[in-house]
């Protein structure tokens, strides 16, 4: 070996086996990446294209919005060692509570939307107080709750069923598009939606920034990091999927309001989780209930948050899917539990508590919505759906368990 092959050997290795560490002390974070890439593949192959057009784009992330906003929530619950089986049933009687007031009291929109948060904040501290202060198991207080909330959506409709909501302003919340700024007829970029490519830029420029503040305060303290190489590959991957996203979005008819305020849950949240100190006493309480309490946290009243931010998401879940359906039904929020438990597990939620991140919840609910919209396009059989989307939320939990055991954790 001459001494030029010996340098450019030197070169590559530190670069390998900085990719196989990160491969495997992140395999949970990336795997769920990997599998999007491969389920938006298989499907766009089987459906000749139609299943990335900008249409079936717009409706699946219109489809992800209700589930995204659960996932959320549920995720915070889980961290904390619990789970939560009331919203399904509770998101579809606030939401038939905003359109009976609509409907029948002739009361505005957005005031039985303030009713239906205030209402989703009451519900969910009740189920905090029955867990944390009476003791009651998670699982068994709000599996109460889904009976409560499933009888108490049938004595709402019990005398008209669906009640058709008439409110167009209502509405749009599930089926409207934000409105461009730009003359879509303009000579620059005709019949596009500039508007939404503007927002999409500044959420790429954003989320680049956010990283390379994150990764030098990470260098400061001490933390390990991907080396710089792999730090530009992860970003520049990431800037192209935002990127060809926004553009076919742009291409239709640019962002719909329903994934304007599933954006801006996410943003919240994710904030909270990683920049306040109430998201590090969340996942302290995920890693150690007990060390936790010792140390100072108020254990109870991070409880109480958790759920009452479940109860409050639980009825925006609710208001954007009776505005996408322009109606509320006795049916409304059935399935919608396991739909956001499922998608928080597949974004890397730990059932072990402690781990689990907002970013990956919503991409967990964009893999399970994606299954849900290819598979309806290629005309599969309702059951086998069901059968397809257990198969992967058991695969999920069990890669997250091996990963946790090859990599040292609990």
């Amino acid at each position: 070996m001459t001494s030029r092959q010996a340098d450019q050997v030197q070169t590559k290795t530190p670069f390998l086996q900085s990719l196989g560490k990160m491969a495997r002390t992140n395999a949970r974070d990336y795997g769920m990446y990997i599998a999007l890439v491969v389920i938006v593949a298989f499907f766009t192959w089987r459906t000749n294209g139609l299943f990335i057009s900008p249409r079936n784009i717009a409706n699946l992330l219109n489809q992800m919005g209700y589930i995204a906003v659960l996932a959320t929530g549920m995720t915070l619950v889980i961290v904390i060692r619990h789970i939560d089986l009331s919203v399904g049933f509770l998101s579809g009687f606030l939401a038939a509570i905003a359109t009976i007031g609509m409907v029948s009291l002739h009361l505005p929109w957005y005031l039985v939307i303030l009713i239906a948060l205030a209402m989703g904040v009451v519900a969910g501290a009740v189920t905090a107080l029955l867990v944390a202060w009476v003791g009651i198991p998670a699982f068994v207080a709000t599996l109460g709750g889904w009976l409560v909330y499933r009888g108490l959506l049938s004595l709402t409709l019990a005398g008209s069923g669906t009640v058709i909501i008439p409110d167009e302003s209502f509405n749009a919340l599930g089926n409207g598009y934000i409105p461009d700024l730009f003359p879509a007829n303009s000579a620059f970029l005709p019949g596009v939606h500039k508007l939404t490519l503007i927002l999409g830029l500044a959420a790429i420029i954003l989320f680049i920034v956010s990283d390379i503040n994150s990764r030098r305060k990470k260098q400061a303290y001490g933390f390990e990091v991907l080396p710089a190489s792999l730090n530009t590959l992860k970003l520049v991957f990431i800037a192209i999927v935002l990127g060809a996203i926004t553009w076919v979005l742009a291409g239709y008819n640019g962002l719909s309001w329903t994934s304007v305020i599933m954006l801006i849950v996410v943003a919240v949240y994710q904030f909270m989780t990683t920049q306040t100190v109430l998201g590090r006493h969340i996942y302290a309480i995920g890693g150690n209930p007990e060390a936790a309490q010792l140390s100072g946290i108020n254990v109870k009243r991070i409880t109480l948050f958790v759920f009452a931010s479940m109860g409050f998401l639980s009825a925006l879940a609710g208001v954007l899917f009776a505005a996408r359906l322009r109606s509320a039904t006795p049916t409304a929020g059935n399935g919608f539990e396991l739909d956001a438990i499922a998608s928080a597990f597949i974004g890397g939620a730990s059932p072990a508590g402690g781990v689990g991140t907002i970013m990956g919840s919503l991409i967990g609910a964009l893999v399970y919505m994606s299954l849900t919209s290819g598979m309806n396009l290629m005309n599969t059989d309702a059951s086998l759906q069901y059968v397809v989307r257990g198969l992967v939320l058991v695969v999920a939990v069990i890669f997250d368990v091996t990963t946790r055991r090859s990599s040292g954790g609990k």
